[in-house]
């Protein structure tokens, strides 16, 4: 990954993997704000790590606090982390804690509808359409008739490995990130309609038998959404010249949903998944106009050239965004628009269109997390765009909640907000409304559908605080303090630190909190601190960037993490931290923390095998369930190790001349039927 400065124009590209090239205006810093950032170095003898206390000391108010008692004298709570903290791992397995058990469940391929195919290399895009999709991300269970033992398990399946995918790919040197060589400049299009299957949204009914294990129950409700699902266009940018294109003239559709990471769950029972990544599936070869540069779409072929699929359908040119006929309804100058937005779905009408929620902004969402819905007050919710130098956002619907009447058109109409992090601890909600605060035609927006498909660039306008890759996000449900992961940034240095991304060269990231003013989640104005550092535990020598946890202490054996990227709190109040990185000294196989906010503690609970990421995370409504899926095992296999099959992972099969590694899902009890985590 390289970035380069061009009188504040930076162009970033990310190289091979998640983030496209794209490009961006970074905000200076005020002179204040580096004033006061300078002084706090200077103190604290200039390390960033020891900037961090700083915070820790302050507190947040409103927030839980880290003394032994409340504010009227009693005990504090007793401790909510009632296992003992796992070692790292280098092993390919999964590792819990003692007293606890696991099963992997709905491996990348098992079939959940119609003729119910086998998984196999040489199964057909059809097949695809009928298993669940590769790549598990974010998720979650919807209980029936409030069961925790039989329930909706709605999962993402946020990308492919396509050399893992087709037969033709088998004992060519292939990397992770590349499909088999091109045939006449072409692909053959069964194996980019396999690939489009198995990306979007699973849906499956799971039920628990004996012995706690869990399985596919066939079910009408069961159901794939793909990169070629009908969904609607919704909010203001339906119908607009935006989203025009030559499947959908008067611009209120569109086909499918890539990318999707992270995820959401509505108050009225709705699934939320994102668009995150998406910009790199589609190639603009001639005018790239500012809804395609600001996103990185490219000049080049498409990520995985599906553009180039050799019976020419219309499902497959669609990535190619170039002009081509007269205007925008004869060709899909405009197909990339109407990806980049937050999706809803009905996961209990399998016969419902998905649909595209443009309110909410187009970016790259890591997901979408909704503060507590009160009864007569707005709906308020949260999203990251996971990218370095990217922002966090906040929607304030227009209509008060009602449990009785409450439903997905109340996301077609409101405020969306983007954050900025002032250096004093203090934080603001900057609106991106056309016709204020200069979001008009004198400065290049035209409508608020401009604004919502622009969006990024109504952040860099409004002068929003460039993050370290904002990622998942989560409500603590007993006060509404809102807790972010930012996952990394090694492109950050000494010019462009701001209070919030304190780290240069931030390699293990951190997780940022806020408590909105007054206790409204709808507030326009918020207080901040740094909730923890990633990071070494400063006894290895690897690295310079030491981790603290919640109370300012330097991480242990027990708790040392890089890159949090998955983040979830439970009705408990644990906060539950999930990685993603591809460091293995001293941090071994990626793995799964938990911290308890009012002590402070925090402990690894899980790891996972080989070159995988731990991320989605749900439970069931009694909470002695949990579910959480293991991304991409074995991504690490080199070209060469790959063509001799000598994966570096073989989970969970262990089968690799039959069976390549697989994402999966895997279920977690404890063994005296407890709460998880206690």
């Amino acid at each position: 990954m390289s970035i380069e400065q061009r009188d504040q124009l930076v162009y970033i590209d990310h190289g091979e993997g998640d983030e496209p090239l794209s490009t961006r205006k970074m905000n200076p810093l005020f002179s204040s704000i580096l004033e006061a950032r300078l002084a706090r170095r200077q103190v604290l003898k200039g390390s960033a790590g020891a900037a961090a206390l700083g915070f820790f000391g302050l507190g947040l108010a409103g927030c839980k606090s880290s003394s032994s008692s409340d504010d009227n004298g009693s005990p504090a709570p007793a401790d909510l982390l009632g296992f003992s903290a796992v070692g790292v791992s280098s092993a390919d397995q999964i590792v819990v804690p003692e007293g606890y058990s696991y099963q992997v469940i709905i491996p990348w391929g098992t079939p959940i509808l119609g003729s119910f195919p086998s998984f196999s290399v040489n199964s057909t895009g059809a097949d695809q359409a009928e298993q669940i999709g590769s790549h598990h991300d974010g998720m979650h269970f919807y209980p029936i008739n409030g069961s925790s033992e039989d329930g909706l398990l709605v999962l993402n399946h946020e990308y492919v490995e396509p050399r893992l995918m087709h037969a033709s790919a088998q004992g060519v040197a292939l990397s992770s990130g590349a499909t088999a060589p091109l045939v006449g400049g072409q692909r053959p299009a069964d194996e980019v309609l396999k690939e489009m299957n198995a990306h979007g949204v699973s849906v499956v009914r799971i039920v628990k038998g004996v012995n706690n294990e869990w399985s596919v129950q066939p079910d009408s409700m069961n159901r794939r959404i793909t990169a070629l699902t009908p969904m609607e266009i919704q909010g203001p940018v339906r119908g607009s010249d935006f989203v025009k294109t030559l499947y959908s003239p008067n611009g209120t559709m569109t086909r499918g949903t890539l990318n999707n990471c992270g995820n959401g769950y509505t108050p009225w029972g709705t699934y939320m998944a994102a668009e995150e990544n998406w910009a790199g599936y589609f190639t603009n070869k001639g005018d790239n106009p500012r809804e395609h540069s600001r996103y990185g779409v490219s000049s080049g072929s498409g990520r995985w050239a599906w553009e180039l699929a050799d019976n020419g359908a219309d499902e497959f040119i669609r990535f190619d965004a170039s002009i081509k006929g007269a205007d925008a309804t004869q060709d899909y100058r405009n197909e990339p628009v109407c990806f980049g937005w937050m999706v809803e779905i009905d996961p209990f009408d399998p016969t419902s269109n998905p649909k595209k929620r443009t309110a909410m902004g187009r970016f790259g969402h890591e997901g979408v997390v909704f503060a507590p819905a009160e009864e007569g007050k707005p709906v308020v919710c949260y999203s990251g765009d996971d990218s370095r130098f990217e922002y966090i956002y906040k929607f304030v619907t227009a209509a008060n909640y009602n449990a009785a009447t409450a439903n997905g058109s109340m996301l077609d109409e409101g405020t969306l907000y983007v954050a900025k992090f002032n250096d004093d601890g203090t934080g603001e909600w900057l609106p991106l409304v056309y016709g204020q605060n200069g979001l008009d035609e004198t400065n290049g927006f035209t409508s608020q559908a401009d604004v919502l498909v622009n969006t990024r660039l109504a952040a860099d306008f409004m002068g929003a605080t460039p993050m370290d890759r904002p990622e998942w996000g989560s409500v603590d449900p007993a006060n509404g303090d809102v807790y972010f992961t930012l996952t990394n940034n090694t492109n950050r240095n000494a010019g462009n630190v701001n209070e919030a991304n304190p780290r240069v060269a931030n390699r293990h990231g951190h997780i940022i909190r806020w408590k909105e003013d007054g206790g409204e989640q709808a507030a326009t104005t918020f207080s901040w601190d740094i909730f923890l550092f990633g990071g070494d535990s400063g006894d290895s020598g690897v690295d310079t960037n030491i981790g603290y946890d919640p109370n300012g202490d330097m991480l242990t054996a027990d708790n040392i993490l890089s890159s949090p990227d998955g983040l979830w709190i439970d009705p408990d109040s644990r906060v539950w931290i999930q990685m993603d990185s591809g460091y293995r000294d001293p941090f071994g196989n990626c793995a799964m923390l938990v911290a308890d906010p009012t002590t402070g503690d925090l402990k690894r609970f899980l790891v996972g095998p080989i070159d995988q990421e731990i991320t989605g995370i749900t439970m069931t409504p009694d909470q002695k369930t949990l579910f959480i899926n293991v991304q991409h095992p074995g991504e690490g296999t080199s070209p060469a190790d790959f063509a001799t099959r000598d994966y570096t992972s073989n989970w969970p099969d262990f089968t690799p001349t039959t069976r390549p590694p697989r994402s999966a899902t895997v279920v977690v009890w404890k063994n005296d039927g407890g709460v998880v985590g206690s």
